[in-house]
């Protein structure tokens, strides 16, 4: 049957082939990486943004869900308890946590198929590591908007591709948080996905939860807490119900690991919502009285590894999962969290990946702007090409002076929306590259009248000025992919703003990362695992030896090469640890 399947297939029908006859051939029609740039989608996304502000509030799912759930979280049922499914042999329990996965086809199937392992072997740790028993999704699973086909073509495929159903009744459980993105549709095809009665199926994981929020006892002593933020950064009150109920249920002295949508700790000085909300959920542990710990906090949304320590544990960012990457050189090295509603503690940062340095050498790709989001720059060449032909066709000093108002004035709401605050520098910035264009436009004007006062035919004036501005727009596209790029760039790398543009803009699907988590007794030992390059989609090939020990349907050509971003973190529940005792633990760790 292979063989009678011809490669030339759209891309619906290869989403619709079965597993086993899929064909390297076929990889092609996979989605790449999002162009958040394209015009199209900038559209569809600020009326997203747009509708969810203006009727969040009025249209919250999670309270919808809540009352049709009517069973507590500390009810004997198969979705809170699943120690079952993760306690190996030898006592020991692994869960996996990967966050912003499912955009482009190569970096998510790529980090897919290493979770999908039997066993792994890192660099920089002589034993392998053994398959998770649990998988926990911490936040947007699928790019650019949440839709069925989204969630098909860029979640359950690839990892279906990655570990395929064995068709055994128990495979092991996967939990999942919702992020923003999958916010986008009211959470309609999240909450049809792994928020069921009946276990629904991503590849051999089983979903286990029911609501959009979850409390899962995954080992005698630990529990995982995953908290739903949705859109507005906040707790729903049926959320804190249940979150009640189960911290008063837990036994004295039990372990939380926190997770949330978003890394909370990062606007902790400012206290945001979204660390105001991380705070509330650690303080329903506090208030239960019961000497519930949380030792660690894992977030996704920020696409990079970073780790923070406080007096309190260890708070991780891990948003590596197969979205483009973030930079790491904009995080603070301290950071003053008044955690849990007491005197400010001090957050100090151990680890990033990749290195700050690194982060701000990867900007230079901005420079490539045009080549990279071509829609985009088409766009602004258009803008160049209609100031340019209103000037020569009306060249008075009004329309030379409309040009950097108008674009400034766009610019500059561009900028404070991007920045979510109003200041002297935004307006600045806003000013010089709207300055940069208007030269540019300028310039095209000045030629384009030159050239009209000599036209060698008997023509109408204004169809030879249409003749001299049509190179505008190819040309100009290509100078203001270069402008925009470098605005980018600079602003990002000197001025500590526009860090999520500048990255999205070169689609870099490298430095990707995972946790891996190993409980013990009451420690917790963190192996975060990173993936500097991705295998291109011609570098992947088919399994030809599919079984046990080598699941996937299709294997890497020439490996990958992944490795620990530092040494294991281990933690011992109730203690934060200073950098000299990861450094201590890990020689243990490794000896073991």
């Amino acid at each position: 049957m292979k063989n009678s399947i011809k490669p030339e297939l759209s891309q619906k029908e290869v989403m619709r082939l079965d597993l086993n006859d899929l064909r390297a051939e076929h990889l092609s029609k996979f989605p790449g990486m999002t162009g958040w740039f394209e015009p199209k989608l900038l559209l569809k996304l600020l009326l997203n943004v747009i509708v969810s502000q203006m009727f969040g509030q009025y249209a919250d799912r999670r309270l919808v869900h809540a009352a049709l759930d009517k069973q507590s979280p500390t009810e004997s049922r198969d979705g809170t308890d699943v120690t079952k499914e993760t306690k190996r042999d030898d006592g020991d329990v692994w869960i996996d946590y990967i966050a912003d996965l499912g955009d482009g086809f190569d970096a998510t199937y790529a980090m897919a198929h290493l979770l999908a392992q039997p066993s792994l072997n890192v660099e920089g740790h002589h034993e392998s590591l053994p398959r998770a028993g649990a998988l926990i999704m911490g936040g947007d699973e699928v790019y650019p908007t949440a839709s069925r086909d989204s969630y098909n073509n860029r979640l359950r495929k690839p990892y279906s591709m990655a570990w395929p159903d064995t068709f055994e009744k128990d495979g092991p459980p996967v939990f999942a948080l919702p992020g923003n993105h999958d916010w986008y549709d009211g959470l309609v095809v999240f909450l049809a996905i792994f928020c069921r009665t009946k276990a629904s199926k991503i590849g051999n994981w089983r979903t286990r939860q029911r609501r959009s929020y979850f409390s899962a006892r995954v080992a005698e002593n630990w529990w995982v807490w995953g908290i739903d933020i949705a859109l507005v950064r906040d707790m729903d009150q049926p959320q804190a119900d249940y979150f009640v109920d189960a911290a008063t249920n837990m036994p004295s002295g039990a372990n939380i690991v926190l997770c949330s949508a978003e890394p909370g700790w990062y606007v902790a000085e400012s206290e945001g919502d979204s660390f105001r909300t991380l705070d509330y959920a650690a303080s329903i542990a506090k208030n239960a009285k019961r000497n519930l710990r949380i030792p660690l906090i894992i977030s996704g949304d920020s696409h990079h590894y970073a780790r923070y320590e406080g007096q309190d544990g260890q708070f991780i960012t891990s948003g590596g999962g197969g979205a483009f990457l973030h930079g790491t050189h904009g995080l603070k090295d301290k950071i003053a969290a008044p955690w849990l509603k007491r005197a400010s503690q001090t957050l100090e940062l151990r680890h990033v990946y990749p290195s700050k340095d690194l982060s701000r050498k990867l900007l230079d790709g901005d420079l490539q702007f045009f080549q990279k989001n071509k829609e985009f720059a088409y766009a602004l060449g258009t803008i160049y090409w209609f100031f340019a032909s209103s000037i020569t066709f009306a060249p008075i000093w009004e329309m030379f002076l409309a040009v950097p108002l108008l674009l400034g004035v766009g610019l500059w709401s561009y900028s404070r929306y991007q920045e979510e605050t109003f200041s002297r520098e935004t307006l600045a910035y806003a000013g010089t590259q709207a300055i940069a264009h208007s030269i540019v436009i300028w310039s095209f004007a000045a030629i384009a009248l030159w050239l009209s006062s000599w036209s060698p035919w008997a023509i109408p004036w204004f169809i030879w000025l249409g003749l001299i501005a049509l190179p505008i727009v190819p040309i100009g596209a290509r100078v203001a992919g270069l402008i925009f790029g470098l605005y980018l760039k600079l602003t990002c790398k000197y001025a500590d703003r526009n860090h999520n543009d500048a990255y999205s803009a070169m689609k870099l699907d490298g430095y990707r990362s995972f946790l891996r988590l190993r409980i013990r007794g009451d420690a917790i030992t963190v192996f975060p695992i990173g993936l500097d390059r991705v295998p291109r989609r011609t570098e992947w090939r088919l399994n030809e030896d599919r079984g046990p020990n080598s699941p996937s349907i299709f294997e890497p050509a020439g490996g990958m090469n992944p490795q620990l971003i530092e040494p294991p973190i281990v933690i011992t529940a109730g203690a934060g640890l200073s950098s000299a005792d990861v450094e201590t633990k890990h020689d243990v760790v490794t000896k073991q």
